[in-house]
């Protein structure tokens, strides 16, 4: 008799020269292993010893196992142990699942009310197939051996508080569990054993029922502060341009953050960082953008003092970037935000060709008016409209500029300028002018032609 290690798959033997055995099987004229352990011949018969037993889990078997996975009405108990069979559990019995109605005799509106997860139990096989299902309540032996406080991970002890039969030794926490006769292993010793904490078929008291009322955000439980504080100031994490995200950081002391409007496209947010960074400590810098990760044509810049911000206001407000005039403002100022800063007069520019940028739209007016914002009209994938609005200072020249530029080619196209204000003249429908109705209607045209 021979002996050595193999693995499932490796060829051992041919038939003819020898019969396969125990933990083989032939594929052809070869003879294989399906299993690890050790092979020996014995008596022309080739045998695989597995190096390590298998359970193979039956109806009726007692399992000790760990609650994983809890939903509404059921869940799933990972399976470590079969009570009374040596050797590891197959693959596709580890997993076992179960109902709510399963756990305990008491009307519970879902899985949580009785159990948590990581809380380890022993339960009674009643299905193996298509899939292991466990039964928490069919024996007085069954349910929930040992569980840990979900706030502060200190050890459960069983302690009766009205509906409450488990409470933490650390910190205040009380709750329910369906509990096994000898849950934390002293109450076995008793004449009935933890079980009878369990109140079986008993209705709910009133504090129980206003924490279900509730809902799941009611059975949440949060880290006792006797427990895991140690008095030390918290600090969080924090990602560029999101310090006032989801009231999770820090807010910006009043007057520190600045709103940046006017911006070019072609500034992004390192190009904003160097511009206003000569002008103090910051602490947050971002140009805001779209899906597609163009300029939205503002940002925020947030300073460490106010006097820093201050000072960026003063110099940069107004200031001429790539020919546009940026709009530099207290972010946090309610007052100011709602008036606004005075862009100037405001045109409509249409029949533009697609490819035009605000370069060439600035050498269009060229020395005609002093641009100091455009504003081309895009579609929520970027893709220019047609037409763009220009703001000029020159507010008592407008009809000057529209009648030099009006009809005048650009890139082959010959443009329609007018002028689009917010008063003295006669507008359309929202407050818009003729020209900008006109523009909007002729792009409906096009979407229903397409």
């Amino acid at each position: 008799m021979t002996t050595s290690l193999v693995t499932p798959g490796t060829e051992i033997g041919t038939v003819g020269e020898h019969q396969a055995g125990e933990g083989t099987t032939t594929v052809g004229n070869r003879i294989v292993a399906t299993t690890t352990g050790y092979m020996r011949i014995d008596d022309g018969h080739i045998i695989v010893d597995a190096s390590k037993s298998i359970v193979n889990i039956e109806v009726g078997d007692t399992v000790l196992c760990q609650f994983e996975k809890l939903q509404e009405k059921g869940g799933e108990a990972r399976i470590l142990v079969v009570e009374g069979k040596q050797g590891d559990v197959l693959p596709h019995q580890l997993q076992g699942h179960f109902h709510v109605t399963r756990i305990v005799d008491r009307f519970l509106h879902t899985v949580s009310d009785a159990v948590r997860r990581r809380d380890v139990a022993r339960a009674v096989v009643t299905e193996v197939a298509p899939v292991v299902r466990l039964d928490f309540r069919e024996r007085d032996d069954c349910g929930v051996l040992h569980a840990i406080c979900p706030s502060c991970g200190d050890t459960l002890q069983a302690h009766v508080n009205g509906d409450w039969n488990v409470a933490c030794p650390s910190c205040t926490y009380e709750g329910y569990r369906a509990l096994a006769d000898n849950f934390a292993a002293g109450w076995a010793e008793l004449e009935q054993g933890a079980s009878t904490l369990n109140l079986s078929g008993k209705r709910w008291g009133k504090d129980a029922e206003q924490l279900f009322a509730k809902g799941s955000s009611g059975r949440a439980t949060y880290i006792a502060a006797d427990v895991r504080e140690d008095g030390r100031e918290r600090t969080y994490f924090r990602f560029e341009g999101q310090g006032g995200g989801g009231g999770r950081g820090r807010k910006a002391a009043p007057g520190c953050r600045l709103f940046v409007g006017g911006l070019p496209r072609e500034v992004d947010t390192e190009k904003l960082r160097e511009l206003f960074g000569k002008h103090g400590d910051m602490t947050d810098c971002i140009v805001m953008t779209d899906d597609s990760g163009a300029s939205r044509g503002f940002g925020f810049v947030t300073y460490t003092d106010k006097a820093h911000a201050d000072a960026a206001i003063k110099e940069l407000d107004g200031h001429r970037l790539h020919g546009r005039r940026i709009g530099v403002r207290d972010a946090d100022n309610k007052e100011k935000r709602s008036k606004g800063p005075a862009k100037g007069l405001k045109l409509y520019v249409g029949n533009l060709p697609f490819d035009v940028d605000e370069k060439a739209i600035t050498a269009f007016f060229g020395d005609k008016a002093s641009i100091t914002e455009i504003a081309i009209a895009t579609d929520k994938g970027g893709k220019p409209k047609g037409f763009a609005f220009v703001f000029i200072d020159e507010k008592d020249k407008g009809e000057e500029v529209v009648k030099a530029l009006n009809g005048q080619e650009l890139n082959g196209r010959r443009l329609k300028v007018d002028i689009s204000q917010s008063g003295g003249k006669k507008k359309g429908q929202g407050g818009k002018s003729a020209r900008e109705l006109k523009a909007i209607s002729e792009e409906k045209r096009k979407k229903q032609r397409r």
